[in-house]
C-alpha cells in the first residue's frame, strides 16, 4: 500500500470519527433545549439537567434552557435552585419564545408561594390575571396574597371575581365569608361559609372560618363542633386546635383548654411553627388560673427563648421571678380555695393586727370582715368593722371592682375597705378611690403583711 493510500484512508478515518463524535454530542449534548422536555418526561432528570447546564455554559443568554433547567431542578425535589432559574426567566426572557408565558407564570407563582414570597408572587398573578382572564383560580390565588397582605378590599374584589367566574369555587366562597367577618360583615360571612360547605362538604377550611365567625358571636358550642371538622384538613389542623381550646378557654372550662393547648405544642415536634407560641401562650394563662404558676412560667420561658418581644410574655415572668423568693406570696397565689382562706385569715389577724368577724371564700378569693386590735382596749370601744378584700387573679384589678367594693362596703355598715391584689391596680382603679374610704394594697405592700404573718 502505498504513502497516499494510507494518508488518505488515515483522513477519512479522523473525518469519520470526527463526524461521529458531532453526531454523538448533537443527539447527548445537543446545543438547544428541544430534547429536554422528552428526558423530564422520561424521568431521566439528572441528564436534563446536565444537558441544560451545558447549554447555558455555551450561552448564558438561552432562557429557554434556564426555564427547563428550573423545571428539571423543581422535579428533582430541588425547588430553590428551581426558583432561581425560573427568576432569571422572569427576569430576563421574551416570552414565546419556546416558552409559554401563562404556563410559566402558573408554575413560577406556585414556587414563589412555596417560598412564602409573597410580595413577588402577587406582582406574578396579576400578570396572569391580565394574560389568563378566564381562569378563576388565577384570580383566587391573588385575592389570598393579598387577603394575607391585609389588603381586604383587593382581596373581596378577587374573590368575587373568581365566583363570578366559577360560582362552586368552594374555596372562594370560604375566603369570602373569611374577608366578610373582617370587616364585620357576620350575616354575609355566614352565607359564603354555608355556601362554601353545601357546594364542598368534605373541604373543612369552610369548618375553620365557619368556627371564627360562631366564636366571634359567642356560640360557643357550635364553634368547637366546626373546629372538630376542621382539624381534618392537615394544613389547619394545628390553627384548629388552638381555636378550639379558645373556645373551652371562654367557656371556661380550663382543663379541656389546656388538654387542646398540649396537644398543639405536640403536633409541632420541630418546635418552629409560629402558631405553637400561640398554643403555649394560651396554655400557660390556663395554668395561672389553676394557680399552677411553675407550670405557667415554664411555658413562658420557653415563649421567651424564641421570642422575646410575644405578647406580655417579659412582664409576666418579671411579674412573678421572685416566686421563689418569697415562699408565703407563692402559697397565697397557688394554695387551694381552701387553704387560700386560712391564709387570708392569718394575713387580716397576724399581719393586719385585726380581729376577724366573718370569713367568706368568693370565686375571685376571698372576703374578710374585721375590727381592728392594736389597741388593747379595742374590746370597750365601739367597734369599727373594715372589709378585707383578697384577689389572686393575673390581671391587675379595673375600676369596676373598687366600685363594687364601695357598694358592698355600705350594704355592709362597714367604714373601710382593703384590697389586696399582687397584680396590681389600673390608673383608673386608682385614680377612683381619691376621697374614698379605700386602701389599695399592692403586690410589695402584700408581700409584706404574708411574711409578718407568716413568722408568727
Amino acid at each position: 500500500m502505498s504513502g497516499v493510500t494510507i494518508i488518505i484512508i488515515t483522513f477519512l478515518a479522523v473525518l469519520v470519527i470526527g463526524l461521529t463524535i458531532v453526531i454523538l454530542k448533537s443527539i447527548f449534548m445537543p446545543s438547544k433545549a428541544d430534547a429536554i422536555p422528552r428526558l423530564l418526561r422520561m424521568g431521566k432528570t439528572a441528564n436534563a439537567i446536565k444537558i441544560a447546564k451545558h447549554i447555558i455554559s455555551k450561552n448564558s443568554k438561552d432562557f429557554e434552557a434556564h426555564y427547563y433547567l428550573g423545571k428539571a431542578y423543581v422535579k428533582d425535589n430541588k425547588k430553590e435552585l428551581g426558583l432561581m432559574e425560573y427568576k432569571v426567566v422572569n427576569d430576563n426572557a421574551l416570552f414565546g419564545e419556546g416558552i409559554d408565558e401563562v404556563t410559566f407564570r402558573k408554575e413560577y407563582g406556585q414556587l414563589l408561594l412555596d417560598f412564602h414570597q409573597n410580595v413577588e408572587a402577587i406582582k406574578n398573578y396579576i400578570l396572569l390575571t391580565k394574560q389568563d382572564p378566564k381562569n378563576a383560580d388565577n384570580f383566587y390565588k391573588l385575592g389570598t396574597l393579598y387577603k394575607d397582605a391585609n389588603r381586604n378590599d383587593l382581596a373581596l374584589d378577587c374573590m368575587k371575581k373568581t365566583i363570578l367566574l366559577d360560582k362552586k369555587h368552594a374555596k372562594a366562597h370560604a375566603e369570602l365569608g373569611l374577608l366578610y367577618y373582617r370587616i364585620k360583615q357576620y350575616a354575609e360571612a355566614k352565607n359564603e361559609i354555608d355556601t362554601a360547605i353545601k357546594l364542598s362538604p368534605d373541604t373543612y377550611t369552610s369548618y375553620y372560618y365557619l368556627g371564627k365567625i360562631q366564636k366571634e358571636s359567642k356560640e360557643l358550642a357550635a364553634a368547637i363542633k366546626s373546629f372538630e371538622k376542621a382539624q381534618r384538613d392537615p394544613e389547619l389542623k394545628l390553627k384548629a386546635i388552638i381555636e378550639h381550646g379558645s373556645c373551652y378557654m371562654m367557656a371556661n372550662r380550663l382543663d379541656n383548654a389546656a388538654v387542646d393547648f398540649q396537644r398543639a405544642i405536640e403536633l409541632d415536634k420541630q418546635n418552629t411553627n409560629s402558631e405553637t407560641l400561640y398554643a403555649r401562650y394560651f396554655l400557660a394563662s390556663c395554668y395561672e388560673k389553676n394557680r399552677k404558676l411553675d407550670a405557667a412560667i415554664e411555658q413562658w420561658e420557653a415563649i421567651y427563648s424564641r421570642n422575646k418581644n410575644f405578647k406580655d410574655v417579659s412582664l409576666k415572668l418579671s411579674e412573678y421571678k421572685d416566686l421563689n423568693a418569697n415562699d408565703f406570696l407563692k402559697d397565697y397565689l397557688t394554695c387551694s380555695n381552701e387553704k387560700f382562706s386560712d391564709i387570708c385569715k392569718k394575713a387580716a389577724e397576724s399581719g393586719m393586727k385585726m380581729q376577724i368577724i366573718s370569713n367568706e371564700p368568693k370565686k375571685w378569693g376571698c372576703e374578710i370582715t374585721a375590727v381592728d386590735k392594736k389597741d388593747d382596749s379595742w374590746m370597750n370601744v365601739k367597734k369599727l368593722v373594715s372589709l378585707l378584700r383578697f384577689y389572686r387573679q393575673s390581671e391587675p384589678l379595673e375600676e369596676n371592682t373598687i366600685v363594687e367594693t364601695i357598694d358592698t362596703l355600705r350594704k355592709k355598715n362597714t367604714v373601710k375597705a382593703y384590697i389586696f391584689s399582687p397584680s396590681g391596680f389600673s390608673l383608673s382603679a386608682k385614680r377612683y378611690i381619691e376621697n374614698r374610704p379605700v386602701e389599695l394594697i399592692d403586690k410589695q405592700k402584700l408581700e409584706q403583711i404574708l411574711s409578718s404573718a407568716g413568722e408568727k
